[in-house]
C-alpha cells in the first residue's frame, strides 16, 4: 500500500474543512489555536523550524523550497548546510539537528547514494525516531521499493508538482508548530 502524505490521516486539509459552515461554528466554539508567530510561544524555543537534509547535486531544487519556506507569511527559519554551516563539519549538522522542530529529507536518488545523506537521515532519526509531523521525507525521482527501510514507518510526501509538494510541506511544518504551541500554552495554564 503506498503511505504517501495524500492518504495521511494526518494530512486532513484544514483550508476546505474551515470554509465550511458547520465546522466553523464548531470552530468558534474552540478555543484558537495559538499563533505560532508569536514571540513567547514554544516555536522559539529552538533555532530553526525546519532542517533540511538533501544531497548537494539536490542544492537548486532545495534552494527553492528554503525560499518558499522562508517566504511570507510564515517565515520558517531554515537550517541549509551549505549556507549556514562550514563544509562538512559534522558538529554543526548534529546542532541544526538538534535545534530544528522539524526536518525534511529530501529522497532522491542522489540521496541514497551519498554516505553523508544516510549520515543526516540517521542523525534525525536518533533526535525523534518514529516522529511522525516532525520528520518529513519527501521522495523524488525514487521507486517505492528504494525508499529507505529506516523512513517505512513515516508517511511521505511525493514530490509529484513541485507546488503542491512545497505546500503540503509548509502545512505539515505549520500543523506540527500549532500543536507545539497549543501543548505549551495548556499545559502553562
Amino acid at each position: 500500500t503506498s503511505r504517501s502524505s495524500s492518504s495521511s490521516p494526518s494530512s486532513s486539509s484544514t483550508e476546505s474543512s474551515s470554509s465550511s459552515p458547520s465546522t466553523s461554528l464548531v470552530r468558534s466554539l474552540q478555543p484558537s489555536r495559538p499563533d505560532i508567530s508569536s514571540s513567547d510561544s514554544a516555536r522559539w524555543s529552538k533555532t530553526y523550524d525546519v532542517c533540511i537534509c538533501h544531497s548537494e547535486v539536490d542544492l537548486e531544487l532545495v534552494e527553492e523550497l528554503v525560499s518558499y519556506l522562508e517566504g511570507e507569511p510564515e517565515s520558517f527559519r531554515c537550517f541549509l548546510q551549505l549556507r549556514d554551516a562550514a563544509p562538512a563539519v559534522v558538529t554543526e549538522l548534529c546542532d541544526a539537528v538538534q535545534n530544528s522542530h522539524c526536518w525534511v529529507m529530501l529522497v532522491t536518488p542522489s540521496f541514497l547514494s551519498d554516505p553523508w545523506c544516510k549520515y543526516q537521515m540517521h542523525q534525525v532519526l536518533a533526535e525523534a525516531p518514529l516522529a511522525n509531523g516532525r520528520t518529513i521525507p519527501v521522495m523524488k525521482d525514487v521507486e517505492r521499493k528504494d525508499y529507505p527501510k529506516e523512513l517505512r514507518n513515516l508517511y511521505y510526501i511525493s514530490m509529484a508538482r513541485k507546488e503542491s509538494s512545497f505546500r503540503q510541506i509548509r502545512d505539515t511544518v505549520v500543523r506540527y508548530l500549532q500543536e507545539l504551541c497549543w501543548s505549551s500554552a495548556s499545559s502553562t495554564e
